[in-house]
């Protein structure tokens, strides 16, 4: 089973309960048994307040599903896209069982707005930018971010109590515009050099990998992608602005 048996057998965490446990009481049985037997996740069996890598992955596969279908169609690159980024960071075997996971989920309506709120209330604040900068690359993993694919992911951050200015830069990291690199670092084009610096301070704080440091060093590795995102936006600013 590959990480998939460790993230279960570690700990769902909350994401044995409400929703979420609902949602994955069946396919994670198929995935794991190979077979159609349904397990019990929809209690709070096992409940802890601390968000495990088990929940995590989970509840990103759970949302990542909904925007896949949020353009009526499910293309391969975002499977593939999937499957890189699991390959990525967990490796083949696990990359493989969250593809299997994840077409089965693509067959389940996904409450959106109830998942969004038990994430909300169990998941803190950096770990959810995380899972938002995970949905933004599987909806740009076919190189354009469909409409409904953005108006469904800023829903998921609304929802997910995500404030407007954070949603606006990490959808500039994937949907660019004259402004984006402004954009990603929350300030306006006409803000000083002395703003700028104290910007990427404190954008550079907020989107630190060690923010997701207790769902363990496989996610901080894909957390440093957004982070080098930021010193990128930073460093074209003020190469523009010809700034030492």
């Amino acid at each position: 089973m590959g990480q998939f048996g460790k993230w279960i057998g570690g700990g769902l965490g909350w994401a044995v309960g409400g929703p979420i446990g609902g949602i994955l009481g069946f396919v994670i049985g198929s995935v794991i048994d190979g077979g159609t037997e349904q397990l019990k996740l929809g209690g709070t069996s096992g409940y802890s307040g601390r968000t495990t890598s088990g929940g995590y992955v989970m509840s990103l596969l759970v949302l990542v599903s909904a925007v896949m279908k949020a353009d009526g169609r499910v293309v391969k690159s975002e499977l593939d896209y999937v499957k890189k980024f699991m390959v990525h960071n967990f490796g083949e075997a696990s990359a493989q069982e969250a593809v299997k996971l994840l077409r089965d989920l693509l067959k389940q309506n996904i409450p959106v707005n109830q998942v969004c709120r038990q994430i909300k209330q169990n998941m803190n604040y950096s770990a959810r930018l995380q899972l938002l900068h995970f949905l933004f690359g599987i909806a740009a993993a076919d190189r354009e971010v469909d409409e409904q694919e953005r108006l469904l992911i800023a829903r998921i951050a609304s929802e997910m109590g995500i404030g407007p200015s954070d949603m606006e830069s990490i959808q500039a990291m994937f949907i660019r515009n004259v402004n984006a690199d402004y954009k990603i670092l929350e300030i306006e084009p006409s803000a000083s050099n002395e703003e700028l610096k104290k910007a990427y301070r404190r954008m550079a704080m907020k989107y630190h990998p060690d923010k997701v440091i207790h769902l363990g060093e496989d996610f901080q590795k894909a957390a440093r992608e957004k982070f080098q995102m930021v010193n990128k936006a930073y460093e074209n600013i003020k190469r523009e602005r010809k700034i030492a």
